[in-house]
């Protein structure tokens, strides 16, 4: 099957090498919005694209890390369903958490890409070699990120990025005519 994606070449340059991926919650793997029960307990909306692309990450070498400035059970259920292992809740200083990922994995940031939305997650935008913002997150984001995604934050944003990952790294097309099957 031949794929109908098409990105830059320039772009995925820019995007070959990575070995770990680093993602926000708020506003890349959501909407951003948070909604709270009656009880008081967060309720957050994932988008199953999103889920998928962190699973093709995954079946390519590529790790998917969370680091996320708040904590809720929805979130840690969503992630251990997907498989995600390496995942940093309630840390607002984003940068050493990621860096400790990168030690204990082995790997440094040339070999590493981001993406996020807001402030906190500048410094390790800044340092990956491939970052990734979209289209509602704020204008200093979007002024440092390599690519804005055409889907928001929650609506299939990180599908996007992890496609021009698995682009870049070749494997795209086997895993498309897998299920193409």
């Amino acid at each position: 099957m031949k794929p109908a994606l098409n990105f830059d070449p320039v772009l995925l340059l820019k995007a070959q090498g990575i070995k770990v991926a680093f993602f926000d919650v708020d506003g890349v793997l959501t909407d951003g919005g948070l909604l709270f029960s009656e009880s008081g307990e967060t309720l957050k909306r994932f988008n199953t694209l999103d889920g998928h692309g962190l699973k093709l990450l995954q079946q390519v070498g590529i790790t998917p890390v969370v680091v996320t400035g708040r904590d809720s059970k929805p979130l840690r259920e969503r992630l251990v369903g997907l498989g995600v292992v390496h995942a940093h809740f309630g840390t607002e200083d984003k940068q050493p958490a990621a860096q400790q990922t990168l030690a204990t994995l082995g790997l440094d940031w040339s070999e590493a890409a981001a993406m996020g939305d807001d402030w906190p997650d500048l410094p390790v935008m800044r340092r990956c070699a491939f970052s990734c913002a979209p289209p509602n997150a704020h204008v200093e984001v979007l002024a440092v990120a390599h690519h804005v995604t055409q889907a928001r934050g929650g609506d299939g944003a990180a599908r996007e990025f992890c496609d021009v990952l698995l682009v870049a790294s070749g494997r795209y097309v086997d895993l498309l005519n897998k299920y193409a099957q």
